[in-house]
C-alpha cells in the first residue's frame, strides 16, 4: 500500500499527451491546445469610441461645439474634427482625425443649429487626457491596447472553454490544433450486478458504476466506449480487456480488485503484460485501486463500491486523462471551516468525506454510511480531506475541500 501522494505522482508521470488533430473552432470546446494561438492583427484595429457621445478636442470642451457628422459603428469617418467642432459617435465607432476624446452623450445638451454644450463643470485642469493610462477619462479604446499583432493570446496547453473560443474567433482562428482526446473503455465487473433496466433478483444489485464512470468521462469531455458487464470468470474478463486494449487508450474497470476469491483483475492484467504501478493506496474510500501500463496504454482497476469508484476517478483517473489530453490537471481545491465536530475511528488512511457547503461558509459532512452509500454522495457538493493521523476535527477548523 502506498500513500496517495505517491500514487498521484506515479499517475502524473506515467503518460504523455496523445497525437494532435485539427478541429473546427466551434467543435474545440473541451480540447487542449497543442500550439500557441497568436493574433493576426492589432486589437482594437483602430482607435474606437468606448461609448455613445461626441468626439472632440479636449481643449474645446468648455466651448459650444458644432456637430459636423454622425459616425455609426462600422463606418469610416469622412471629416476631420477642427477647433470647436465635434462628431456624434456611437460605441465602437472609429475616432475621427483631429479628435482626442469622447464626451458622454448624457453629459451634453443640444442647443440648436447642430450645436452641443458640455454640461459638466469644467475644472481648470484638462478634463480629458490623451495618455492610454487615462483612457477611462478620454473614453477611447486605443489601437492595439488589448492585443498586438503577432502576440500570443492563448498558450499551448490551454483547455478550451467558451471564452477561449471567443478569443480565437477574434484573431481569425477557424481551426484549432489540439491534442486528441483519449479513447476510454468502461468495463464494470461482477456476477452480482445487472444493468439498471433490470430489476435485481435475490443477491443482485443494479450496476451504477458503469453509468457513473461514463457520466464522469462525459463531464471531462470524453465519450466512453461502454463494453458491458464482465462476469467473474477469468476468461470473460480477460476477453473484454483484450478487446478494449485493442480499441482504446485507457481501460477503466470497476470491481474485482480486492482480496476475494473472485477478484481477478490484478492477476489478469499481469497475464496481459500490464506493468502494475500500484495495487493499493492509503486512501478511504478506494484502498484497492489498481493502476497499470502496457506500452502507451493504461488501465485503472477501481473498487466496486460506487463511492469508491467515483472518488478514485476524481482523484487519480482524471489527472491521467487530462495528461493525455495535453494539460496538467488542476482540481478546484480550497479551504473551508468545518461546520461541526467530526470524528472517525481509524486514522491510518487519507479520508475523503462527502460534504455540503452551508450558507454560513462552512462545510458540513453528510450522513454517510460507507463506500456503498451512493445516496450520501448524491447530495454532496464536495469531498473534504481528512489527513492520515487526524481522527478528530473541531468545529471551525479549516479543512481541504474539493468541489465535485
Amino acid at each position: 500500500m502506498i500513500k496517495f501522494e505517491d500514487a498521484y505522482r506515479i499517475v502524473s508521470e506515467a503518460g504523455t499527451e496523445l497525437d494532435t488533430i485539427k478541429v473546427k473552432l466551434i467543435d474545440g470546446l473541451g480540447y487542449v491546445l497543442a500550439e500557441d494561438v497568436k493574433s493576426d492583427m492589432d486589437m482594437p484595429p483602430f482607435n474606437k469610441s468606448a461609448m455613445d457621445g461626441y468626439a472632440c478636442k479636449e481643449v474645446d470642451i468648455a466651448n459650444e461645439l458644432v456637430v459636423i457628422e454622425i459616425i455609426p459603428a462600422g463606418q469610416i469617418p469622412e471629416k476631420t474634427v477642427g477647433n470647436n467642432q465635434c462628431a456624434k459617435i456611437m460605441t465602437g465607432a472609429m475616432i475621427p482625425d483631429g479628435a482626442d476624446c469622447v464626451i458622454m452623450v448624457e453629459d451634453t445638451e443640444e442647443i440648436g443649429n447642430n450645436r452641443i454644450k458640455y454640461t459638466k463643470i469644467v475644472p481648470e485642469i484638462n478634463v480629458c487626457q490623451t495618455e492610454i493610462s487615462n483612457k477611462l477619462n478620454v473614453n477611447i479604446c486605443y489601437l492595439g491596447e488589448d492585443i498586438k499583432a503577432g502576440s500570443t493570446v492563448l498558450e499551448k496547453g490551454t483547455l478550451i472553454k467558451a471564452q477561449h473560443v471567443a478569443t480565437m474567433a477574434s484573431v481569425g482562428y477557424t481551426e484549432a490544433l489540439v491534442y486528441r482526446k483519449p479513447k476510454v473503455a468502461v468495463i464494470p465487473t461482477g456476477d452480482e450486478i445487472v444493468e439498471p433496466n433490470i430489476k435485481p433478483g435475490i443477491s443482485q444489485i443494479r450496476n451504477s458504476n458503469g453509468a457513473q464512470i461514463v457520466a464522469q468521462l462525459k463531464a471531462v469531455g470524453i465519450t466512453a466506449n461502454y463494453f458491458g458487464i464482465a462476469r467473474d470468470t477469468e476468461n470473460a474478463t480477460m476477453e473484454l480487456i483484450k478487446e478494449a486494449y485493442e480499441k482504446n487508450d485507457v481501460i477503466i474497470l470497476t470491481g474485482g480488485v480486492s482480496m476475494g476469491d473472485f477478484d481477478l483483475v490484478p492477476e489478469i492484467l499481469r497475464d496481459l503484460k500490464f506493468d502494475l504501478l500500484f495495487e493499493s493506496v492509503a486512501v478511504q474510500p478506494g484502498k484497492p485501486t489498481v493502476f497499470g501500463k502496457r506500452g502507451n496504454k493504461y488501465c485503472f482497476g477501481l473498487p466496486g463500491n460506487p463511492v469508491s469508484s467515483f472518488v478514485q476517478f476524481e482523484l487519480l483517473t482524471k489527472p491521467l486523462l487530462y495528461l493525455l489530453m495535453g494539460q496538467k490537471y488542476k482540481p478546484f481545491n480550497f479551504k473551508l471551516p468545518i461546520g461541526k465536530n467530526f470524528t472517525r475511528r481509524k486514522a491510518v488512511r487519507l479520508s475523503w468525506v462527502p460534504a455540503v457547503f452551508a450558507d454560513d461558509g462552512t462545510v458540513i459532512p453528510v450522513e454517510y454510511h460507507g463506500s456503498a452509500h451512493i445516496n450520501g454522495l448524491g447530495i454532496a457538493d464536495g469531498i473534504m480531506a481528512i489527513p492520515i493521523g487526524v481522527s478528530e476535527l473541531k468545529k471551525g477548523e479549516l479543512v481541504d475541500v474539493r468541489q465535485i
